[in-house]
């Protein structure tokens, strides 16, 4: 090799030697004076954040056991989940909630979760900007939430197809009846056509028995007759027409209800001196086996059962839905009644709206259900119900598209009075079908603004 070349390969070999020694020296120099991160710190991986404390108002009205203790104890365990949340229950008697609430919509400060019976004040609170739309977390999840609540419940506490609150409790209003008394007239089964109804009538009074107990000296007894008789001529459209004002209360559906209760009147169905008893008396009869028949609401077992000479009532006792009428709009499943809810505040926090999805989930419905609270809305939580009669109200209510909420609370308060009043009217002789329907129109265009 030629002498000048390997003497260049010398220098070259030296200079990169002691380059990598100075570049290792200077990265163990540079480590000696890191501090050293220790084992703990190592295995430590970087702690989450805590969630943003909540406090969650809420109002109700269920001021006695079952019911206080009940929506504590779920209130408990919620914030025993979610540790961030804290609820602030306020209980309040019915008309001191009512007053309450009144006062702290009028100043814009609306609790978080609330009682709510749907209806007519709802639609005002949503017309204020009070509430909140909780249509998106119903039907979040390809509508989970939504699909386990019965339908015609839910939409008592929607308007213009958005909710702003969801139901805890419903009941209705259907015809209770003596099974034994139908027996004896003949009947054997329950009628499905509002003819097929009068001709029972004339059965069970061919038989010596009296058809239907009524309590007309509270006028709003009778007045579910007339009611039921539009739903089932008009179906929803009519009475949503009469009661947003593009239609009326003297339109055919609401004439002919008062055509057809005419019929039944005509036949002199009642039991004497109904113009003058009480509900409670009207419960009484039915529940002494003097009359086949009443049309009332959930409470009747109990309510009969307790006026009655005995202190059981009918021991044979069943419930129909208020039959069609042959060429109306109205569906046999199509119901009338009410119950509770809660609405949502328009500045409540998601976590607000999680608590109320927990409330009436179906184990929470179904406690509701067994400790006699209410009537579960929920899909599943009906096993809870331990009382047949109630279990005859939660399937018939479940199983309505429409649930037409009581005239009296989806309209302006003062309109249950004047709709009482003209068809009590009819139950005198002191009116026709078209009086009564001129009369609740007359007030509806002084009522409905």
């Amino acid at each position: 090799m030629n002498r000048k070349i390997f003497v260049l390969l010398s220098v070259l070999l030296a200079a990169t030697f002691m380059l990598t020694a100075c570049g290792t020296a200077a990265a163990t120099e540079a480590a000696a004076e890191e501090p050293a991160m220790d084992d703990t710190a190592m295995e430590e991986a970087p702690a989450e954040a805590a969630a943003e404390p909540v406090t969650i108002t809420w109002w109700h009205i269920s001021t006695k056991d079952p019911a206080l203790s009940d929506w504590q104890k779920m209130a408990d365990d919620y914030m025993a989940d979610h540790p961030n949340v804290n609820i602030e229950i306020t209980v309040l008697e019915n008309e001191s909630f009512k007053t309450k609430l009144t006062t702290v919509m009028q100043s814009g400060e609306v609790p978080d979760i609330f009682q709510s019976w749907g209806g007519g004040t709802l639609k005002e609170q949503i017309d204020a900007g009070l509430l909140k739309d909780i249509t998106a977390d119903l039907d979040a999840d390809g509508g989970a939430w939504r699909d386990t609540f019965a339908p015609g419940a839910l939409a008592v506490f929607s308007s213009d197809g958005e909710n702003y609150g969801v139901p805890w409790d419903m009941g209705m209003v259907g015809w209770w009846y003596n099974k034994d008394l139908f027996t004896q007239a003949g009947i054997t089964d329950t009628p499905k056509t509002w003819a097929e109804f009068l001709t029972d009538v004339q059965l069970l009074k061919d038989a010596g028995i009296t058809p239907i107990a009524l309590g007309e000296g509270d006028s709003w007894t009778g007045m579910h007759i007339w009611s039921y008789l539009a739903t089932r001529i008009g179906g929803e459209a009519a009475f949503t027409a009469a009661a947003d004002r593009s239609g009326a209360f003297t339109d055919p559906a609401f004439v002919q209800a008062g055509v057809e209760l005419q019929n039944l009147i005509d036949m002199e169905p009642f039991q004497d001196g109904y113009l003058g008893a009480t509900h409670d008396e009207m419960q009484a009869t039915f529940g002494n086996g003097k009359a086949a028949m009443e049309l009332s609401g959930q409470w009747a077992p109990s309510v009969e059962a307790a006026n009655s000479a005995d202190g059981v009532g009918v021991a044979n006792l069943g419930m129909f839905n208020f039959p069609t009428v042959e060429g109306g709009a109205g569906a046999i499943t199509d119901v009338i009644g009410g119950g509770n809810g809660f609405a949502i505040g328009k500045d409540a926090e998601p976590e607000a709206i999680d608590f109320v999805k927990y409330l009436t989930n179906v184990q929470n419905q179904t406690i509701i259900g067994a400790s006699g609270t209410g009537i579960p809305v929920v899909k599943g939580a009906e096993v809870g119900l331990t009382d047949p009669n109630l279990l005859l109200v939660q399937q018939s209510f479940a199983a309505a598209k429409y649930f037409q909420l009581y005239y009296d609370q989806v309209l302006p308060s003062a309109m249950g009075g004047i709709i009482n009043d003209a068809v009590q009217k009819l139950y005198a002789g002191t009116a026709t079908a078209d009086d009564v329907a001129a009369e609740i129109e007359a007030g509806a265009q002084e009522q409905i603004k």
